[in-house]
C-alpha cells in the first residue's frame, strides 16, 4: 500500500446548500469533481491520509477576528459557519500533531471579509483563515504566524484584520490591482503604523506564469520567511489564477500549484477562490494534496496543458523582478518605517470607503490606532453605513499595559447615543462586550 512521507489531513465541505445563484461561479459544483477526483485517485487510500470532518464555529470564534454588524447571526448561513469549522477542524489535527500537515477544503471562501463585516464581499462573508489564526493563538498560545495568500484577487479581507499585527506575516501574491477586483494590494501597502512591512502585497501582472509565481517564492517570499521565523505558515490556496479560470488573466498551472506547494511547505491550507471547476480545481486540489503528503505529483497534468502557450513574456519577467526587488527593499526597511511611523502615545487616524460588491453596502470608516513600540496597538474604528453607525473597539492580543489602558477608555468614553453598537475586542482577556 502507497504511504505518504508526511501524515496529511483533509476536509471537504462542499456546502451543498449555499449559493449566490445557480449559475454564479461561486456556487455548489465547485468541489464536486475535485470530490470524484480525489476518490477516483485513490488519495483517501493511501496510508497517512486521513479524512477530518469539519466543525462548527461559535460566536466567540467569530468575535476574535470580527466585529459583524449587527451581529454573527444576521450575516452568516450554516454553511460559513461549517467552512470555517473547516479550517478549525485542521488546525487542532495539525497543533495536537494527528497529522504534519492540512488542506482545508471548503467554501464559501473568506478572505475579502475585513475586521468590520456589514455582510458579503467579493463573495466573503467571514473570513475563514482570520477566524482560524485567531483560535489558534488564544487556544493553544502560537505567536508568529505566516500567511501566504496565493489568490488571484487580493486578500484584502486578511490584509486589513492583520494590518496592525507585528506578529502576523500576510503576503499577498496577486493579479495587480488595477485590472482585477477588489482593485488593492499594491506594494506601498505595507501594515499600520506599529507594523510596517508585516503586510506585503506583491501585484503581478497579467499573463503571469508558473515561472513568474515561483520566482517570486523562491526569491522573495522563502527569503523573508527564512528571516521571519514563523511558528506556522498558513496558505491562503486560491487557484483562481490557474490559466482556465474564467474570473482572472493569469497562466498558473497544477503542476506549478504542486511546486509552490513543496517550495512553501505550509502546514495549513485553506481553499479560497478558483472558478474553473473542471478544467483547474480537480488537478490542482490533487497536486497540491500529493505535494502536501510528500508524493510525487509529477503526473498530475491538465489535459489540454501547453506549457509553451503558457510562457511568459520578458516583459512580464521584467515587471516581476522589479516588483520583487520592490518589495525585499521595503521588508529591509521595516524597522526603520516603524520608528519613523510616529510618536509613540500619538493618535494615527486613517479614513476608508468599502463598497459591498455582493450585498450593495457603502461603507465609511474613520480608524485611530495608538503608536506604540511595545505592542500592535489598540485601535478604535467609527463604522458607517446607511443601515448602521458602529463602534468598534481592538485591544490586540499582545497588547501593552499602556495600549490595554486606552482601549478601555475608548470604550468607556464612546457616546452610546451616537452609535447603534460599540463594541470592544479584548484579546488579551479573550472577551468581547457590547453596549
Amino acid at each position: 500500500m502507497l504511504k505518504a512521507h508526511h501524515k496529511t489531513g483533509l476536509v471537504f465541505f462542499p456546502a451543498f446548500d449555499w449559493a449566490i445563484d445557480p449559475t454564479h461561479p461561486e456556487r455548489e459544483e465547485r468541489l464536486l469533481y475535485t470530490q470524484d477526483q480525489v476518490t477516483e485517485e485513490g488519495i483517501f487510500d493511501i496510508g497517512g491520509i486521513i479524512e477530518y470532518k469539519p466543525d462548527i464555529v461559535s460566536a466567540q470564534d467569530i468575535q476574535r477576528a470580527h466585529f459583524c454588524v449587527p451581529d454573527e447571526r444576521t450575516i452568516t448561513t450554516e454553511s460559513h459557519l461549517i467552512s470555517a469549522g473547516g479550517a478549525k477542524a485542521i488546525a487542532d489535527a495539525v497543533l495536537n500533531k494527528e497529522v504534519k500537515s492540512g488542506f482545508a477544503l471548503v467554501r464559501p471562501p473568506g478572505h475579502h471579509s475585513m475586521r468590520v463585516s456589514h455582510g458579503g464581499r467579493g463573495f466573503c462573508h467571514i473570513n475563514m483563515e482570520a477566524i482560524m489564526v485567531e483560535y489558534i493563538r488564544s487556544q493553544y498560545g502560537v505567536k508568529k504566524i505566516a500567511i501566504i495568500d496565493t489568490d488571484c484577487h487580493h486578500g484584502d479581507g486578511t490584509n486589513d484584520i492583520f494590518w496592525h499585527d507585528p506578529d502576523i506575516l500576510f503576503i499577498s501574491l496577486h493579479q495587480d490591482g488595477r485590472t482585477m477586483y477588489p482593485g488593492s494590494g499594491f506594494p506601498d501597502e505595507l501594515g499600520g503604523p506599529n507594523a510596517k512591512g508585516s503586510n506585503l502585497n506583491i501585484p503581478l501582472p497579467p499573463g503571469t506564469s508558473t515561472q513568474g509565481y515561483l520566482y517570486v517564492i523562491n526569491n522573495c517570499v522563502l527569503p523573508v520567511l527564512e528571516e521571519f521565523q514563523p511558528d506556522l505558515i498558513v496558505n491562503s490556496a486560491g487557484q483562481d489564477n490557474h490559466y482556465t479560470d474564467p474570473l482572472t488573466n493569469m497562466n498558473f498551472s497544477a503542476q506549478g500549484y504542486a511546486k509552490l506547494t513543496s517550495l512553501l511547505k505550509p502546514d495549513i491550507a485553506v481553499l479560497e477562490g478558483g472558478y474553473s471547476i473542471e478544467g483547474a480545481l480537480p488537478y490542482v486540489n490533487l497536486g497540491i494534496i500529493l505535494a502536501m503528503a510528500g508524493l510525487d505529483y509529477s503526473g498530475v497534468v491538465e489535459p489540454d496543458y501547453d506549457p509553451e502557450r503558457l510562457k511568459q513574456s520578458v516583459s512580464i519577467t521584467d515587471k516581476i523582478k522589479k516588483t520583487t526587488d520592490l518589495i525585499n527593499s521595503y521588508w529591509k526597511q521595516k524597522d526603520r518605517l516603524r520608528q519613523k511611523a510616529g510618536t509613540p502615545g500619538d493618535l494615527q487616524v486613517r479614513h476608508r470607503e468599502i463598497f459591498y460588491d455582493t450585498d450593495n453596502i457603502f461603507e465609511q470608516q474613520k480608524e485611530k490606532v495608538r503608536i506604540c513600540r511595545d505592542c500592535g496597538g489598540c485601535f478604535e474604528i467609527d463604522s458607517k453605513t446607511i443601515q448602521r453607525h458602529i463602534l468598534a473597539i481592538h485591544i490586540p492580543i499582545n497588547a501593552c499595559k499602556a495600549c490595554i489602558e486606552t482601549g478601555y477608555k475608548f470604550f468607556d468614553q464612546a457616546d452610546k447615543n451616537k452609535f447603534n453598537t460599540v463594541f470592544l475586542q479584548d484579546r488579551t482577556k479573550d472577551t468581547y462586550e457590547i453596549k
